[in-house]
């Protein structure tokens, strides 16, 4: 659990596409997730991954039965390359409304300029899902996290994801920002208090997306309504940041 396996190419990270829970669909590569989720009024794409798996997210999506054509919004967790470097060209196509934290904005013009700059509190609805936006900074001083409702099988469901939960900024050296450390323990600790159902995680090693889609797939058991799984991670994440600051003394 919780551990990453190295790829020569990004493009050999390619997963089949599948249902997470009621409309919400895995779409992403090993190297980095990206999720769709279906409004019943337009799609939601939540990060893009790398610019040379594009052809897999849209190859992806046709394969749900989607067009990338219905894409109206992108929402991107944070400025990384690995969550945004395929926003211009997917953007091009579908000439999608693009979102971010207002802490990464420029920052991500490396890759795109953002139509909408999130902040703390503000809410995304599109058909019949509203997205909240909570600022969980650490990893990039904009990062955000994502919160909203799903029904299925008429049981409601809170699904989640921590939007950067990498460590690799945590490093001297490496900051996005000053007092990175203490914006990301700051940020576990604020998490903590959000009850989630359903945990979709940023990377596939964050909650085991590979393994458990092919349960899903396989047998029709969802390892993904876990109640316990969104606090494991969060305090797998603390001690991670307490090894890196121990490595250092």
């Amino acid at each position: 659990m919780f551990t990453k396996k190295s790829l020569k190419n990004n493009y050999e990270g390619a997963m089949e596409p599948f249902e997470i829970i009621k409309n919400v669909y895995f779409v992403g590569t090993y190297p980095a997730s990206s999720h769709l989720i279906d409004t019943g009024d337009g799609l939601i794409l939540i990060d893009t991954g790398y610019s040379d798996t594009l052809f897999l997210l849209i190859n992806s999506i046709y394969k749900l039965g989607f067009s990338p054509c219905d894409i109206k919004y992108i929402i991107h967790t944070h400025w990384h390359g690995d969550h945004t470097a395929a926003t211009a060209p997917l953007v091009h196509l579908t000439n999608a409304k693009t979102f971010i934290g207002e802490k990464d904005a420029e920052k991500v013009k490396k890759y795109f300029t953002p139509d909408v700059l999130l902040k703390e509190g503000d809410r995304i609805k599109l058909g019949n899902i509203e997205i909240d936006v909570v600022e969980t900074p650490g990893h990039t001083e904009g990062c955000i996290s994502l919160f909203f409702d799903v029904e299925d099988n008429g049981v409601k469901y809170k699904v989640g994801t921590f939007g950067g939960a990498g460590a690799n900024t945590l490093k001297s050296g490496a900051f996005d920002y000053e007092d990175c450390r203490s914006g990301y323990r700051n940020s576990l600790n604020k998490l903590r208090k959000r009850n989630i159902d359903v945990f979709i995680g940023n990377h596939v090693w964050n909650n085991d997306t590979d393994v458990k889609g092919e349960i899903l797939r396989a047998t029709g058991e969802n390892k993904f309504i876990d109640k316990n799984i969104w606090y494991e991670f969060l305090d797998f994440c603390e001690k991670r940041l307490d090894e890196v600051i121990k490595s250092e003394l």
